[in-house]
């Protein structure tokens, strides 16, 4: 069998679209959703991509994913929003929100949202990349179920607690940090598991708090509840810099929960079949708030340059700015995705149910 079979990115995008229709979402509400899961694969995010179509479909099926939910607004300024997404997709309602933000920015420069009772929203990396489109800073953060061990601790408490941070750069492209807190997100050991391959041992931690190689052990540990997890950005210990990317995730944590007055760590999916009380945070930025959209964007290009002209450790070929791998694999899937054959088989025995098949791309 194939490891990966490639799939046209128009076809697979009205597939994915019509399994959320099927399944009760709106048109819209599942376009918004479709588009979010293939923005990650072709940008090479795949632990992100259709890949998670499952859960999805399962936390709908379970309850803990609420069609019928409406945001509500529950305070708002001229420069920032407190939305409760009452248990709804979390695709939705940041993109929604987010929409709102860059209306509120255009009027007053500037606008934050803390969005709290939400649920997974994919790639935090996509609604920075909606703020760019308007030439504004761009920033998206979310907290994620307890995955990660704090610093010291044993069992997972905190999220991965993803941040992304974008900055239009006059002729390059942009600068796109979308990076999890921890020192890898959970999507990358699901893609691990699904290979059988093992992970480094500076991944993640077992029940007892030794380190693991074994990425199907670690998850069945957190679906369970069991003990151990991911490490913090830096690792386990303050002497490879573990407590900056604990404390990183904290911060994450307050800007979304705390400020929105949501949920955080292990608040969050704390019952099963109930909702997940996700959170995040959203901003954007104009930049004539400071030196000036223009001036602001060339002097990230004369940086981006700077970076790029850096002189080469031996044996490199190239020095990358945040973002510029994941441009150029969206450049490359413009058009067609190649899937891992799991994957490929996962989405189509879902779709079967509603009668619905993506095909190979045999061109």
């Amino acid at each position: 069998m194939a490891e990966r079979i490639p799939v046209g990115v128009e076809r697979l995008f009205d597939f994915v679209t019509a399994v959320f229709s099927k399944i009760g979402l709106t048109e819209t509400d599942a376009r918004i959703t479709a588009d979010v899961l293939l923005a990650a694969d072709k940008r090479g995010i795949e632990s992100h991509g259709v890949a998670r179509l499952q859960r999805y479909v399962d936390h709908i099926e379970q309850g803990v994913i609420r069609l019928d939910a409406k945001a509500e607004t529950v305070k708002e300024t001229a420069v920032s929003l407190v939305i409760d997404g009452h248990g709804g997709m979390g695709q939705v309602v940041s993109y929604n929100t987010m929409k709102r933000c860059i209306a509120k920015a255009r009027e007053s420069g500037l606008c934050l949202a803390s969005i709290r009772n939400s649920n997974h929203y994919g790639i935090a990396g996509y609604y920075t990349l909606m703020a760019l489109a308007e030439d504004r800073i761009g920033i998206s953060l979310t907290n994620t179920a307890p995955l990660v061990v704090p610093t010291f601790a044993k069992d997972a408490l905190i999220g991965t607690n993803a941040l992304s941070f974008g900055v239009p750069a006059g002729k390059e492209r942009p600068f796109l940090l979308d990076m999890a807190t921890s020192t890898v997100p959970r999507g990358k050991l699901e893609v691990f598991a699904r290979k059988e391959t093992a992970i480094p041992d500076c991944w993640a931690t077992d029940e007892t708090g030794a380190p693991s190689q074994e990425a199907a052990h670690v998850l069945n540990n957190l679906k369970q509840r069991r003990g151990g997890g991911l490490l913090p950005l830096g690792g386990a210990r303050e002497l490879t810099g573990g407590h900056k990317g604990y404390g990183l995730a904290v911060l994450v944590d307050i800007l979304c929960g705390v400020l929105s007055q949501g949920a955080v760590a292990n608040e969050t999916y704390a019952h099963a079949e109930h909702p997940a009380r996700v959170a995040h945070f959203l901003g954007v930025i104009d930049p004539d708030l400071f030196a000036g959209r223009a001036v602001v964007a060339q002097k990230m290009e004369q940086y981006i340059r700077l970076l790029h002209a850096a002189q080469l450790a031996d044996g490199c070929e190239r020095v990358y700015v945040a973002g510029e791998k994941e441009y150029e694999a969206a450049e490359r899937n413009k058009t067609r995705l190649t899937l891992q054959a799991k994957v490929f088989h996962t989405i189509n025995a879902i779709g079967k149910k509603y009668g619905l098949e993506i095909p190979a791309d045999s061109a």
